[in-house]
This record gives C-alpha cells, structure tokens and sequence, in this order.
C-alpha cells in the first residue's frame, strides 16, 4: 500500500542536494526520485519529499523529526552527522542541520527517565535533560540514582 501521508518540505534551493544528504546519513535510506525541483526519498520505510520552490517559506521549531535512539552511540552519530557542516546545537537533544531543519535525537533512556515511575527521579531527569544540548545517556541514569 502506498504511503497515505508523506511530508513534503519547502527548500529555498538544494533541495536534491538535501534529499542526498539525508539519505546518506541514515543507513536504511534510499533516493526514490531524483531532480532540481522535486526529489523523493525514503528513510526507514518512511517516504519525503523535497520542494525546491524558492525563497517563500522557512523552517522554524513548530515542525521537527524525531530520531529514536537505542544508545549514546546512535545518539553521537546522529547528532554529529546533523551538526556537522553548518548545523546548530540547540537544548534537550534539538538540533537544526545545515539546511535548517529541525531534529530532536533522542535516546530510549531519556523516555524511560522521564517518565520514571517516581516522580522526584522523573523530575530529577528533567532537570539533567535541561541542562544538556546532546542528551548524555550517562548523565541522565546518574540523575535518577
């Protein structure tokens, strides 16, 4: 069955060169189509498309994708292939790539500390996640000790 939603974004320019940026981070990646105005593109099973329409529209927080992490190791490599090249840092595992598009990498063990079932180490999580740009797994877990 085809894909019912697919986002679709609004680049300035280089959107061919952003659909092949994305899709040579992420290991289960593929270009499905490829041109100067309309490029498609598939990371794990979900499918994008890239507009390259000119200077109408930017990207700001209110849109962002979520890359689930098993460990600081996804978490590193995510983050470092994001922000590398002209990306930005930003707080609590939010970053914008060199494009300006927003990503939060985030590790299943900040899931599970925040959502701890008692509320002074679920808040005591919070409080370590507020203090970090890349989420530290190790910081986190001391957190909640």
């Amino acid at each position: 069955m085809k894909q019912k939603i697919t986002p679709y974004l609004w680049f300035e320019q280089n959107g061919q060169e952003a659909a092949e940026y994305y899709v040579s981070i992420f290991p289960n990646a593929r270009m499905i189509n490829s041109s100067p105005l309309v490029n498609n593109f598939e990371i794990e099973g979900q499918q994008f498309a890239i507009l390259t329409g000119g200077p109408h529209h930017k990207f700001n927080d209110a849109v962002s994708f979520m890359v689930h992490c098993e460990d600081q190791t996804e978490v590193d490599y995510f983050w470092n292939k994001l922000i590398g090249d002209g990306g930005k840092e930003s707080q609590c595992g939010w970053l914008k790539d060199k494009y300006g598009l927003s990503w939060q990498i985030i590790p299943a063990d900040l899931r599970k500390c925040l959502g701890h079932p008692d509320p002074e180490k679920a808040q005591k999580a919070m409080q370590a996640m507020l203090k970090m740009k890349k989420i530290i797994v190790e910081d986190l877990l001391n957190a909640i000790k």
